[in-house]
């Protein structure tokens, strides 16, 4: 047999072997096939959706097994036990966290604890801790970074077209962690960090790092302003976004859902193999992911493979609608990203210290006293819940009816 008749047979081979792992992974997670042609979830609650990351998260514990284990014990002492939370002396003050330190660490470890795995953003990035100044202990984290370039219910919203979004996406940016840690999560501290991402502090330190660059893609010098942030629940409707208010003022509004197209069900080893497929057959995408060369790689690179296999790219319809929401650090941001006319109305914008004294007034201090069992909380649970949080009471892991941080990496279809 020639060459070619044996890569052709080894080609088969592969496609064959591909197809059926895809078929058990995806009955095995519980997404099916309907009538239409779509991918079905068994269900739409929370829990479905947990279970429906499972196998990313599983990845995502796994590629962390080793940096968990050596450096638990020396980040542990940043997280409180619950007797060390005095709800009403909370103060939370925010850091900027660079890369290569060992609050970046802290980050990566807080990260975590999440029951939805966060993605990593790319692009422009601005990550954070939130502390607690009265203990010096981790309230929570959020994330910044550049936001994806496709997303219908954002667009429309601000009333864009391609050219405006393409002239005005810098302005722009996606909130894409955001959360507390235990005890704090128990306080409704989620409440408090989604509010922070709208604070002049961050406003100025985007100001200061991206107020004068060249876009990757455009190659063009912007001066950018932080007028708008995005975010999204990735448990469908969003019960701690949907009551972001404090005295008057909403610091998120719901602006519809996604269409449910996306690549989080399908997990790292699998996208792994179907790139090494597309490196088999020749194709260009297996290693088609530099920045700047077009937006969410892994997404097309999943949409090509499943084409070539004959599976067609309707397997990226997972179902699973998330809610979008988005916050306007300018009074008038929403007119000046539609028509890119006007200086920034930033009358309104308070600070983190403000935004903190308020939210704590409003959600952590009544919070503590309908649940004293947050004072239950111990320190070292941490450790559980990094490195085997299927073991962890949920009741820990989540604020009540609210949702876990989440990621948006997936790209509207």
């Amino acid at each position: 047999m020639s060459n070619k008749n044996n890569q052709v047979v080894k080609i088969s081979a592969r496609e064959a072997q591909l197809k059926r792992k895809i078929r058990r992974h995806l009955n095995g997670i519980g997404l099916r096939k309907g009538a239409d042609g779509n991918l079905h979830a068994s269900g739409n609650g929370k829990e479905v959706v947990r279970a429906l990351h499972g196998p990313q998260r599983a990845d995502r514990q796994k590629e962390n097994k080793e940096f968990i284990q050596h450096n638990i014990d020396r980040l542990n002492k940043y997280f409180a036990s619950g007797n060390e939370v005095d709800p009403e002396r909370i103060r939370p003050t925010i850091e900027r966290v660079r890369a290569k330190s060992w609050q970046g660490d802290l980050f990566r470890l807080a990260s975590l604890t999440w029951s939805v795995p966060v993605s990593q953003g790319f692009g422009r990035r601005l990550r954070y801790l939130v502390w607690d100044a009265s203990n010096g202990k981790l309230i929570g984290i959020f994330a910044i970074g550049d936001p994806v370039f496709n997303l219908g219910v954002r667009d429309r919203y601000i009333g864009w077209d391609s050219r405006d979004r393409s002239n005005r996406l810098a302005n722009l940016m996606d909130a894409y962690v955001v959360g507390a840690v235990p005890p704090y999560n128990l306080l409704l501290g989620g409440k408090l960090v989604a509010c922070l991402i709208s604070s002049r502090d961050v406003y100025d330190d985007f100001r200061k790092v991206y107020g004068s660059s060249t876009g990757i893609i455009s190659e063009q010098r912007k001066q950018a302003r932080l007028l708008a942030i995005t975010t999204s629940s990735s448990m469908g409707r969003s019960s701690v976004y949907n009551r972001l208010k404090i005295n008057g003022t909403r610091y998120l509004t719901s602006i519809g859902y996604t269409g449910g197209w996306g690549h989080f069900h399908i997990p790292d080893g699998l996208f792994q193999e179907l790139r090494e497929y597309l490196r088999l057959i020749g194709h260009h995408y297996a290693d088609h992911h530099a920045y700047g060369q077009g937006p969410n790689w892994r997404l097309r690179t999943l949409r090509t493979a499943f084409v070539e296999l004959g599976i067609g790219d309707d397997i990226l319809r997972h179902g699973v609608n998330r809610e979008v929401f988005i916050s306007f650090l300018a009074r008038n941001g929403a007119s000046i990203l539609r028509t890119g006319k006007g200086r920034p109305d930033l009358s309104s914008l308070s600070t983190v210290q403000e935004i903190g004294e308020q939210a704590v007034n409003r959600w952590m201090v009544p919070r503590a006293s309908r649940r004293p069992e947050f004072r239950d909380w111990p320190s070292k649970g941490i450790r559980d819940l990094v490195a085997h949080p299927q073991r962890v009471d949920l009741a820990w892991t989540r604020e009540g009816d609210s949702n876990t941080p989440r990621t948006l990496s997936d790209e509207e279809g």
